[in-house]
């Protein structure tokens, strides 16, 4: 891909190719010189100089390969070399924080999950530096060159600055993290939504891979939507991910950690969905869910046995998610949804009311050769965190920074 030459963006134009070949390379290596420079539409010239950068970078190496169909000597061809460059990556989530260490391939090193209290006396932006402290002492035997930091999480986030500005599950206000991660550890932060970053990770490695339009919707501790629109992950200002569970469908419901009343989170978040099965459940004596541990399994397990309450339960918050994804299908088109959720341990009850609301409620040309599915990966780990970092490369921020030492 060549890069538009504008006057005052010579930098600029570097970094997009160098990402643009070191992308080729990850995606096609073994690969030669000459069809690098077909791939990306860069002159032969252009692609030794980045190819040649690379090498005395160590961040790809020669190797030789066979041609398909060719019967001759092996040919010359690039690929990376990653292993001994590591990145943070990590995800905090409801009472805990997962923290690995990933080489850029995104191969796992090590991971760690964390108890992290949403109740503490010290600040949580404390507690976190603390812990990144810590992992990193545990593993310095393990540590090779490290590169950067991602973390991924809930909330309102401003991205392009590390700030969060509100989590669900703990007190935060405008909570200075990127600034205060990249301080500690003089490496570059990337921050991100956990939706955001988990659309990203399935774009990259997982079930959207290869598709142009894609609406992936989580609904789990919280609900909101990640686009993938013309192949590329939906940019809103800072943020990546679609705030559908801010969207209210009842102005008379329950307040939630937003602010305002009534939102989708506040019916179709797996906390709040089992607060209404509790309550549901006093009145149905014939439950097979009374008497055992209310669970978000056990709720799945019970609709798949025909417990009329487990399903209600999940029909309901399907057909709350459905009737939002029915205006998303309307406004982006999508060749396929992914529904990301412990939810979908009842797929076969779940997908079917979200697919009924979706085909009642959009355009019949839009809907109906629609697909629904699984995420491949889960709300949990830290895929989301590596896929930052994979695009970091990709579009050269992070990969001018290890050319320039």
């Amino acid at each position: 891909m060549i890069a538009d030459a504008q006057p005052g963006h010579i930098d600029q134009i570097k970094q997009t190719n160098a990402g643009a070949v070191y992308r080729l390379i990850d995606q096609h290596g073994p690969i030669s010189r000459i069809e690098l420079s077909k791939r990306a539409q860069l002159a032969p010239a252009s692609i030794t100089k980045i190819v040649r950068e690379l090498l005395e970078a160590h961040l790809v190496r020669e190797t030789e390969y066979q041609e398909v169909g060719s019967r001759g000597r092996p040919a010359v061809g690039l690929e990376l070399d990653s292993e001994a460059w590591h990145y943070l990556s990590a995800r905090i989530s409801r009472g805990g924080i997962t923290l690995a260490l990933r080489d850029l391939s995104s191969k796992m090193v090590v991971e760690e999950q964390l108890p992290l209290a949403a109740e503490h006396e010290e600040p949580l932006l404390t507690r976190i530096l603390t812990e990144v402290d810590q992992f990193f002492s545990r593993h310095q035997r393990r540590l090779e060159r490290l590169t950067a930091i991602a973390i991924t999480l809930p909330g309102m986030i401003d991205a392009a600055n590390g700030i969060v500005h509100r989590m669900p599950f703990y007190a935060v206000e405008d909570m200075p993290l990127g600034p205060a991660l990249s301080s500690r550890t003089g490496l570059p932060v990337f921050l991100q939504h956990d939706i955001g970053a988990w659309t990203m990770a399935e774009a990259l490695y997982g079930a959207s891979r290869g598709c142009q339009n894609v609406i992936q919707v989580v609904i789990d501790h919280n609900v909101g939507a990640g686009v993938i629109t013309g192949g590329r992950v939906l940019h809103t200002g800072s943020q990546r991910v679609v705030e559908i569970g801010h969207t209210q469908i009842d102005p008379y419901g329950k307040r939630c950690y937003c602010g305002n009343h009534g939102c989708l989170e506040t019916v179709a978040s797996t906390e709040n969905m089992l607060e209404m099965a509790q309550q549901r459940l006093q009145l149905s004596a014939n439950s097979t869910l009374r008497g055992q541990p209310l669970t978000v399994e056990s709720l799945c397990d019970a609709a798949l046995t025909g417990d009329q309450l487990a399903k209600d339960i999940i029909l309901s918050v399907g057909h709350s998610v459905g009737r939002i994804l029915a205006i998303m299908v309307n406004l982006f088109n999508p060749e396929k949804i992914l529904i990301g959720s412990p939810l979908n341990r009842a797929a076969e009850i779940l997908h079917p009311a979200i697919v009924s609301c979706i085909q009642q409620q959009s355009l019949p040309i839009y809907s109906q050769a629609l697909q629904v599915e699984s995420t491949q990966f889960f709300n949990q780990g830290t895929m989301p965190g590596a896929a930052l970092v994979k695009e970091a490369l990709y579009n050269g921020s992070l990969l001018v920074k290890l050319l320039q030492g």
